[in-house]
């Protein structure tokens, strides 16, 4: 059986999106022929960590993770700094050297948003003459935020520096790769026009799968307090999940809907509650709301809860599972692709979307026949579109609308998601130039 090494800086149980590909993978990994180890950093040195003692019960029994460990953000943030990486992937990739001198890997298989970890591709590979293959949650290099005039995470200079190292290194990772898997198509578009020599066969588009046994395990340990509960006969409507700057246009049509329904059907309106939870990554004492605003702006604030703190994934996938809708946004990065609509599809709660006309979950949106789905776009007057959401959405009870039954098979499960890897795995392995002895 052919074995990978498996990089995944956040892993369980720390609560984080870049690690549920794979997370969600493993169990079903040894079926399809592959044994895995997984290389981390140790929870308790991942700064401002949610940690999910629940996501281990979701690991198969005999998984093997090697938690590498470092610096302690205590001690650099008296220095003004708290980087993982810079505290922490020295340690990693000593202990992933370690690992790969003393046993035999057949691949590298690097799955992060912690884009420096991407580097250790073309080193272990010149080192150990392993194959490896990296997954882009979130693009590499980007100029979005300044095409946009938005805020950057961490703040413009952080982000600046980032961007300089990230165009630094991309070309040797991407040169070397022996394969290249992406959550959105528009990623792709973006790596060929930076580097022509990429050919299709490297490249594989890879949406983020979801597992039922996620449901299974969230309604069995619901949260105290619940966020919903009330005494009151109200309707809930819950997202979950970061609310970046770039979501404000649909954070804008979503509220100037429902001020127009106020207006038409008061006594309705006044039912529904809108729950925003998890929205920003920074602590707690530092997260600002970015929800708020807008429904400020929109004079909807009464019906709108902000939880700014991140909260257990299971905890959310509770919190999606028993609302009465739930809300999926986009952002105005056309190239976004949120990881979870597939987890909001499986619980067959009503689910309203709103996103870039062009984007990755628009397009899924279509081949998956959903009705509520509302695309905005530079060129089309947002009014418009808050006009057709509030008469099929809220006029005509939209959020009661059950999904078929049939959009939860349409490929988007965990298991068909690491069929798709595997593919991409085995094909490295097969190809001409892989055939060769460290």
């Amino acid at each position: 059986m052919p074995r990978v090494l498996i990089v995944s800086p956040h892993f369980a149980p720390v609560n984080a999106p870049d690690m549920h590909r794979v997370r969600l993978a493993l169990p079903h990994l040894t079926a399809q022929g592959w044994e895995s180890t997984v290389l981390a950093i140790a929870p308790d040195l991942v700064e401002g960590a949610n940690l999910d003692p629940q996501m281990t019960a979701t690991l198969p029994e005999r998984t093997t993770i090697v938690y590498s460990r470092g610096i302690p953000f205590q001690w650099t943030r008296k220095l003004g700094f708290g980087s993982i990486w810079l505290r922490c992937g020295h340690a990693l990739r000593r202990a992933g050297e370690r690992l790969l001198a003393a046993e035999k890997f057949d691949l590298v298989f690097i799955s992060t948003s912690q884009f420096d970890a991407f580097r250790l591709g073309p080193r272990w590979e010149k080192q150990f003459g392993v194959p490896y293959v990296v997954d882009l949650q979130d693009p590499w290099v980007t100029d979005h935020y300044r095409a946009h005039g938005e805020k950057p995470p961490g703040g413009r200079w952080r982000y600046g520096w980032a961007q300089f190292q990230a165009r630094r290194h991309e070309p040797a990772v991407m040169k070397h790769a022996a394969g290249i898997i992406c959550v959105s198509p528009h990623y792709f578009g973006q790596l060929k026009s930076r580097y022509p020599g990429l050919t299709e066969n490297r490249m594989r588009v890879l949406p983020f799968g979801a597992s039922p046994r996620d449901l299974e395990v969230a309604l069995k340990s619901p949260p105290s307090p619940n966020l919903l509960e009330s005494t009151e006969d109200l309707i809930h409507h819950v997202y979950t999940g970061r609310c970046t700057d770039g979501m404000r246009p649909g954070l804008d049509i979503l509220f100037a809907a429902f001020a127009r329904f106020l207006e038409t059907d008061p006594a309705s309106a006044r039912r529904h509650r809108f729950h925003f939870i998890g929205t920003n990554y920074a602590p707690a004492q530092l997260a600002e709301p970015t929800v708020l605003p807008a429904a400020t702006a929109t004079g909807v604030a009464a019906y709108v809860a902000e939880h700014t703190s991140r909260v257990p994934y299971f905890q959310a996938t509770f919190y999606s599972a028993t609302a009465d809708s739930v809300l999926v946004l986009g952002s105005s990065d056309s190239t976004y692709n949120a990881s979870k609509l597939e987890g909001s599809l499986l619980t067959q709660n009503p689910l309203l979307l709103i996103a870039h006309r062009d984007s990755p979950m628009m397009a899924q949106a279509r081949k998956l026949g959903m009705k509520h789905s509302f695309a905005f776009a530079e060129d089309i007057p947002s009014s418009g579109i808050a006009a057709a959401l509030h008469q099929q959405w809220f006029a005509d009870h939209g959020f009661a609308e059950r999904p078929s039954p049939q959009i939860k098979a349409q490929g988007y499960t965990a298991t068909r998601m690491t069929e798709d890897l595997v593919t991409v795995f085995n094909a490295v392995l097969r190809s001409p130039e892989n055939q060769r002895t460290p």
